[in-house]
């Protein structure tokens, strides 16, 4: 079983899964923030790979992106971040990237290096199934979980497909348009929920748009896991590491 697997083996607990952008808004914090993060009851992280076009990603992970990528943070550098956070914590870590830097790097070799690392898991916004055999192939053979997305307005097809190829779990995206802080999420989330749970056997998690323990809490009801990006972003760019624990322990309470 996979360490990601194992998360969703336990029944009687949601996932709660942060998302941090490497090298925002230094490489230091990173460093800091995911040890923080498990140790205040993140089941998973997802660590992005700065990219110059994220095409998924909201004002405010395109800000820590951009700036990441000012510093000269390269899919290179994650991948050392990342082996020094495996040394650090036992908990899942995936990457979120976009296809681009892993073509340039080489399928194989990026996976492999993935591996190399400690990483668990890619999740590829713009890499549609249609188009993942080859990753998929290498993902299976290098034993790293391919996680795909789907969106509100998916058809059953997709659905379907997404069902038969998706490892380690299903992203749902809560709002069709990209990541960011939302006052509220859109009120037929749990019809969307509930469309997918009916066509698929893997774990759901929501992302997008979750930014309050009320928010969190209320997904857990739906799904399987809960995923929180750029209102962490927001909390590290004052330096205030506490608060940013302190927020992550509150989601944590609010999923039971």
């Amino acid at each position: 079983m996979s360490r990601i697997a194992s998360v969703f083996s336990r029944r009687d607990r949601k996932a709660l899964i942060p998302y941090v952008t490497v090298g925002y808004p230094t490489i230091e914090a990173t460093l800091k923030v995911v040890p923080l993060l498990a140790q205040n009851g993140a089941d998973i992280v997802e660590l992005g790979i700065p990219f110059s076009d994220p095409l998924a990603d909201g004002v405010t992970i395109q800000r820590s992106s951009f700036h990441a990528l000012q510093k000269g943070v390269t899919p290179q550098i994650c991948l050392d971040v990342a082996k020094k956070l495996r040394a650090k914590v036992d908990i899942p870590l995936v990457f979120m990237t976009y296809y681009n830097p892993v073509f340039h790097y080489g399928l194989e070799e990026f996976c492999s290096a993935c591996v190399g690392a400690g990483i668990d898991g890619l999740i590829i916004p713009d890499l549609p199934p249609q188009e993942g055999a080859d990753l998929e192939a290498i993902t299976k053979k290098q034993d790293l979980d391919l996680i795909y997305l789907l969106a509100p307005t998916s058809p059953e097809e997709r659905i379907k497909l997404v069902g038969q190829r998706s490892r380690g779990f299903i992203y749902l995206v809560s709002v069709t348009g990209v990541t960011g802080a939302r006052d509220k999420l859109p009120a037929d989330l749990e019809v969307f929920v509930t469309r997918v749970r009916e066509l698929v056997a893997q774990p759901l998690c929501v992302g997008f748009g979750i930014s309050t323990p009320s928010q969190a809490k209320r997904v857990a009801r739906l799904a399987d896991g809960v995923i929180v990006g750029s209102r962490i972003i927001q909390l590290m760019e004052s330096g205030d590491m506490p608060q940013v624990g302190e927020f992550v322990k509150g989601l944590r309470n609010a999923l039971g």
